[in-house]
């Protein structure tokens, strides 16, 4: 949370200077608060380990957030209890008409298929255009964000020639972005993916800034000029153990599958995986609620 202090104190522009984030006495008299409306569209298959991953970096933060959980009416997975869907997930044409604070799109893995191959892609489409009217912020995910800059800014991803597995160091682009208040000079961030964007494709779209880059991984963090859509190409938001159990899984299928580079000690998976991606991960998403969901939309979301 900012750090309430009086309209006219000296150290005011100094903190700002170095990027930290005051509120004047008049702001601060002025606000008024609410619990915040959190939308996640989940489109992963496991979609219990997903939503509780999402939770876990959405509650580390004094606001409070009223979560929604949305899945797709056109395709429905196998892999969760239908009892937990009906119990706590709905559908787009239950939530049209209503406006939300923000919004995140998780990744799904069907990157390797065309995004008009996808079964749910015209409803993606419905989704993602009532955002522009009906969520202040959206944050795409891993193929979420892949699927927003292409169905919002016509950027492709293109394929790669290996599976990309890993935790990468990351460095960021435009150190006064509020979206990276607080981070080292390197962090790092696990990455599970055939496709990327690249870097020249996001720079000739006036309409986008890209915010973070890695030299392994590529484009990392990108934003629309008015801050309203945020696109993460990897996944800060996974436990410990996530790359370790999908390297399993694939060996016991017979699938090709490379060690995850710099997760296990000295490559080798018997060992315990480092975490290194944690704190950047939290500090990710609470200044993304913080500065682009709470301090900046509107009171009454029927003024979206």
């Amino acid at each position: 949370m900012p750090i309430r202090i009086p309209d006219a104190l000296p150290a005011r522009e100094l903190l700002e200077a170095e990027n930290i984030f005051t509120m004047t006495e008049y702001r601060a008299f002025h606000q008024d608060i609410r619990p915040l409306n959190l939308l996640i569209l989940n489109l992963m298959p496991t979609k219990i380990v997903t939503e509780t991953q999402l939770l876990r970096k959405l509650s580390n933060t004094p606001l409070q957030i009223q979560v929604e959980l949305l899945q797709t009416a056109s395709y429905l997975g196998h892999n969760t209890d239908p009892s937990h869907l009906e119990a706590f997930y709905t559908t787009f044409d239950a939530i049209r008409d209503r406006k939300y604070d923000g919004m995140i799109i998780t990744g799904a893995p069907v990157e390797n298929l065309d995004f008009q191959q996808v079964d749910y892609w015209p409803e993606l489409c419905a989704i993602m255009d009532w955002s522009k009217t009906h969520v202040h912020s959206t944050l795409h995910i891993c193929w979420g964000a892949q699927a927003g800059l292409f169905y919002h800014y016509g950027i492709p991803k293109r394929a790669l020639r290996e599976k990309l597995f890993g935790v990468f160091p990351h460095r960021v682009l435009r150190p006064n972005s509020p979206l990276f208040r607080g981070f080292d000079d390197v962090f790092y961030v696990p990455h599970s993916r055939y496709t990327e964007v690249w870097e020249e494709d996001v720079r000739v779209a006036p309409e986008l800034e890209l915010l973070a880059v890695s030299e392994e991984a590529g484009v990392f963090a990108v934003k629309s000029q008015d801050n309203r859509q945020f696109f993460l190409t990897g996944h800060p938001e996974y436990d410990p153990e996530t790359l370790a159990l999908e390297y399993r899984r694939d060996v016991e299928k017979g699938l090709p599958i490379a060690v995850p580079k710099h997760y296990f000690p000295d490559d080798d998976p018997a060992k315990t995986p480092v975490v290194r991606w944690r704190s950047a991960a939290q500090l990710l998403y609470t200044n993304w609620l913080n500065y682009y969901v709470y301090q900046t939309t509107p009171y009454d979301l029927r003024k979206l």
